[in-house]
């Protein structure tokens, strides 16, 4: 809708222009003032995109009009009405930076043919900036995706060449690291930022890093308690989209060149949800998750080793096993009977996995453990069926190469296809969580990094190889939101689909 404000001392001047504004059917809002002053004062309130001014009025003319106003509102269209008597007055306006003039008596085609062509110069210098600040916010998105990816800082400025500000790095207070469980950001319809901005009324920077995650970096300007607005975070997406996420919170952020280490943190904070499951904020130095250990479920702890036993991961093993240990050393809410019951358990499902000539082994450990004073006595013999164990292990092969390899197989040839890590843990009798853990062992890359990756390099071959649509390519690498498809392919090759397609030339 375009605000247009009509100048003249005579109301039926006014009324007429009113009048053929009305019978063009155009969306606008029209308002009016009687001299040049009340213009003025109008106009130093607010924005209009078009001024129709008589040159004669009292008070203040139009010409003292358009010279103290066009300075301070560049953007806005002056159109001068005049009199044949009063051409100079006219051609001084449009020395002043009016756009137009029309002769009084107003003819409506003339009229007509004047706004039409305002609006449309309106329309491209509308577009023109929608494009300059999409193609600013780009960069800007680029800019933080590096950076948060290691690349340093110096490096971002020489590689942009001056095309962009570094300022904006100064308006983060703190960063919001959310992730979900499952391909969330790969929805279709989903506008996440703006829907979420809505839901919290908050500024803040979004950036999409894959379809779990995604970071917000909240402006300086914003007075928000970390933990609280974590919160409101965690409870807005809870209603809005039905599903709950992990939002691990950085300390306040002081050097802009600080964004690769902060994330790096939040990724070590965001770790605590594959043992802890049921929390879903995370932070550091809050005094309510001081003894998160202390808060770790049994059956959790206990399920995680056995896990870990028939994968036979040792090294995963030990680090469960002194985690359960940490939970029992830093508390003494538990009774001994408990306790060796606990351990007595598990030293059971080790011996399983030794062989049957240890039986007696196993029998003299249990009594030892039943017969403890300390701690330590208890911590010590399952320490020794864990040597044990690893002993035992070493002499046959890993099953976590096999399980790795099956599942890079079935995402060769499922590509297409909507995969969840829900789906490829359920295939290999594993949790999500602990599937991802081991992925990243093995490879040294996020699972959900891999399959964007390989999705990434499959849309490349096509684009090289066939003539296909770039629509058709998207659901062939199994992207239903073709948007979402080209964002990504852009945020991986630094180009676009068709760009891409069309320099002919390999990233």
């Amino acid at each position: 809708m375009y605000r247009i404000l009509i100048v003249d001392d005579e109301r039926i001047e006014r009324r007429g222009i009113r009048f053929l504004l009305k019978k063009m059917g155009l969306e606008m809002e029209v308002f009016e003032a009687s001299n040049g002053k009340e213009a003025l004062e109008f106009l130093e309130k607010q924005d209009v995109d078009i001024l129709f001014t008589d040159v004669k009025m009292p008070f203040m003319d139009g010409l003292e009009l358009i010279q103290q106003i066009i300075p301070k509102k560049s953007d806005m269209k002056v159109v001068i009405f005049s009199g044949y008597s009063e051409f100079e007055y006219a051609r001084h306006a449009l020395q002043l930076g009016a756009k137009n003039y029309i002769l009084k008596p107003v003819d409506p085609k003339e009229f007509e043919s004047t706004v039409l062509e305002l609006m449309k110069e309106l329309e491209q210098e509308q577009l023109k900036q929608q494009i300059k600040e999409k193609e600013h916010n780009f960069m800007k998105e680029h800019i933080l995706y590096e950076l948060i990816n290691g690349i340093p800082l110096e490096t971002m400025r020489k590689r942009t060449e001056g095309l962009t500000d570094f300022k904006f790095l100064n308006t983060f207070s703190q960063m919001f690291f959310i992730e979900f469980s499952n391909d969330f950001f790969g929805k279709v319809g989903i506008n996440f930022p703006e829907i979420l901005k809505k839901q919290i009324d908050w500024n803040f920077t979004y950036l999409n890093l894959n379809p779990l995650q995604c970071i917000l970096l909240l402006h300086k300007e914003e007075k928000i308690d970390g933990k609280q607005g974590a919160k409101e975070i965690y409870h807005a997406i809870v209603e809005k989209f039905a599903v709950q996420p992990y939002i691990a919170v950085s300390k306040e952020l002081t050097e802009k060149s600080d964004l690769s280490k902060e994330f790096e943190q939040l990724e070590l904070l965001m770790e605590n949800k594959f043992y802890q499951s049921e929390q879903h904020i995370f932070m550091e130095n809050v005094e309510e998750n001081t003894n998160l250990l202390a808060q770790i479920n049994d059956d959790m702890l206990l399920k995680q080793i056995r896990q870990d036993l028939r994968m036979k991961d040792i090294d995963s093993l030990k680090e469960h096993f002194e985690r359960l240990c940490e939970k029992y050393r830093s508390s003494r809410d538990f009774s001994q009977v408990y306790i060796k019951f606990i351990f007595s358990s598990l030293l059971k499902d080790f011996y399983k996995n030794l062989p049957k000539e240890k039986e007696s082994e196993f029998n003299q450990d249990i009594d030892r453990m039943y017969r403890a004073e300390q701690f330590s006595t208890v911590m010590e013999i399952i320490s020794g069926t864990i040597r044990s164990l690893e002993q035992e292990f070493s002499n046959n092969p890993s099953y976590l190469h096999k399980e790795v390899e099956g599942i890079k197989q079935y995402i060769a040839m499922h590509y297409g296809e909507e995969i969840s890590v829900d789906k490829l843990a359920d295939m290999v009798y594993m949790t999500p969580s602990y599937l991802s853990h081991l992925f990243k062992k093995e490879t040294g890359q996020n699972l959900s990094k891999y399959l964007k990756s390989y999705r990434m390099e499959m849309a490349k071959e096509k684009l090289e190889k066939t003539n296909e649509k770039i629509v058709n390519i998207s659901y062939q690498v199994g992207y239903s939101n073709v948007s979402y498809f080209c964002q990504s392919f852009r945020e991986y090759f630094g180009v676009s689909p068709q760009k891409y397609r069309d320099i002919g030339e390999e990233i």
